[in-house]
């Protein structure tokens, strides 16, 4: 992939329904065609897929899934006309790695991976490593391997028997209820280490890459704190992921590996070897913060910058329209998608989505907003270029555009540099029109110059000596934005 990659999430069954119902003879993965595969290419310059919920699916999870009321409530009123018949079981309670049969199994997801690959574009699956499903073969063989009550719990919500009679511990957390559907893995057992590790080694022959789930769940000192009275080993000297990650990275060099993680722990799981880390910080301020808050993120250390998943959806969280509302949705779209990193996009995102609907459900229609499908089709023609991958990227800082006009703070600004061209990144990240100046770094040879506002074609005429004097006037609307070349 190249550097500051572009990844597109798919979720897999809702995927494979739309293409079904549109195309004759559909079936399987290995049924998606060159030109589907072309499009995914050349829309977005999409340089992964992270193809969510491809593994084997928990019957026990499907049950619970059409009979949880929080799950139908929400269908309810979403799509009154739904049927429970397309509720499945979370992609996130594993039955077992491997490929789903309803997705046409092993054989069908390698023939879309070879597509994919001749496109240039890696194929991304999850590996969710902190728990397996509560039906899964393991929790009657192998018991021990996972979170263990000796006696009959108090807690019925966090424990569930197995038909062998062992109380074994849900999936979870700590900050939310358990998941039910899930049995807790002991990650203080070699022997569920050695699982696990094993499990990884077998994914990596079916894909690129790997998003791998909640994974400081898994830290040492994260588990032990939520889990310390049920289990009897002693804490491990070594923590699980580097050596996971070496052992993946000595069999595949260039196989990919990226982390959901929270709290804080996003550097240390980079430094455990990840590739690319979650950062939900840059999302979370773009949902609810300011541009100084948002700028005083991005100066951060470099390093960690460049090894952040840049995000404002994922199946996690609510559409962007609907998080952000229209407008504010498309600029927090052209901050998180012209900063240094990975740049990850959803389905749901780039036609305008207006309801997150559970990841159990499995929807026959996709809804399209022509405006945000537009803005999304310009916006990512313009970040494809090199400029934004090998180009050097700057952090600015806007100034007053005029005395007593403080405006200027709700505007963001970075410059991207590579061979002759500088890209101009400018945002009023607020709901008032903003002014400012911002300084150039490079400035063509011709004194009277016409800089190119890509996402109108717009030519603003310029002086030259004029703004490497005063520097840029600029004057934005309400959460507009602009991206200005210069070629010298």
């Amino acid at each position: 992939m190249r550097t500051n990659p572009h990844v597109l999430e798919i979720n897999a069954h809702a995927w494979l329904r739309r293409m079904q119902r549109e195309i004759k003879d559909f079936k399987t993965l290995a049924d998606v065609s060159e030109e589907r595969v072309r499009i995914i290419r050349d829309r977005g310059g999409f340089d992964g897929v992270w193809l969510m919920g491809v593994w084997q699916e928990s019957p026990a999870s499907r049950k619970i899934a059409r009979e949880d009321a929080g799950i139908n409530d929400a269908l309810k009123k979403a799509e009154p006309n739904y049927s429970k018949e397309d509720i499945i079981g979370s992609q996130y309670s594993i039955y077992g790695y491997e490929v789903n049969p309803v997705l046409g199994g092993k054989d069908a997801l390698l023939a879309f991976k070879q597509k994919l690959n001749d496109y240039g574009i890696s194929l991304i699956l999850d590996f969710a490593g902190n728990h397996l499903s509560v039906d899964h073969p393991l929790t009657l063989s192998d018991p021990d391997i996972f979170i263990r009550s000796e006696s009959e719990p108090e807690d019925k919500n966090l424990f569930f028997k197995t038909q062998n009679g062992d109380w074994l511990a849900h999936g979870k957390d700590p900050y939310f209820p358990a998941w039910t559907d899930t049995a807790q893995i002991n990650h203080f057992s070699l022997k569920a280490r050695a699982y696990l590790l094993e499990q990884l080694l077998k994914i990596s022959d079916l894909c690129d890459g790997l998003r791998c789930d909640m994974t400081m769940l898994m830290l040492n000192k994260i588990f032990r704190d939520a889990w310390g009275p049920y289990v009897k080993e002693r804490t491990p000297d070594e923590e699980f992921w580097p050596e996971a990650v070496r052992k993946v990275k000595e069999k595949r060099p260039d196989f990919v590996l990226g982390a959901e993680v929270y709290w804080g722990l996003e550097w240390e799981i980079q430094e455990m070897g990840f590739d690319y880390t979650y950062d939900k910080i840059l999302y979370d301020r773009l949902l609810l913060s300011n541009a100084q808050d948002i700028q005083g993120h991005l100066n951060a250390e470099h390093l960690y910058q460049k090894r952040s998943i840049r995000f404002i959806s994922n199946h996690d969280e609510e559409c962007p329209v609907s998080a952000f509302g229209s407008e504010k949705s498309k600029a927090a779209a052209v901050i998180a998608g012209t900063i240094t990193g990975c740049r990850l996009f959803t389905v749901s995102q780039l036609v305008g989505e207006k309801l997150r609907l559970p990841i159990q459900y499995v929807p026959n229609k996709c809804c399209i907003d022509e405006d945000v499908y537009s803005f999304y089709d310009t916006f990512l023609h313009i970040i494809d270029h090199p400029c934004f991958h090998g180009g050097q990227w700057v952090l600015k800082t806007a100034k007053p555009a005029a005395e007593n006009d403080d405006t200027y703070r709700n505007i963001l600004s970075w410059s991207w540099t590579q061979s002759s061209t500088h890209k101009i990144v400018v945002i009023n990240y607020s709901a008032a029109p903003a002014r400012c100046v911002i300084h150039l770094d490079k400035f063509p040879k011709e004194e009277n110059y016409s800089l190119k506002e890509e996402f109108t074609q717009e030519l603003i005429p310029v002086s030259i000596s004029g703004i490497k004097k005063n520097g840029l006037a600029l004057e934005l609307p309400p959460y507009g934005y602009k991206i200005l070349t210069v070629d010298f």
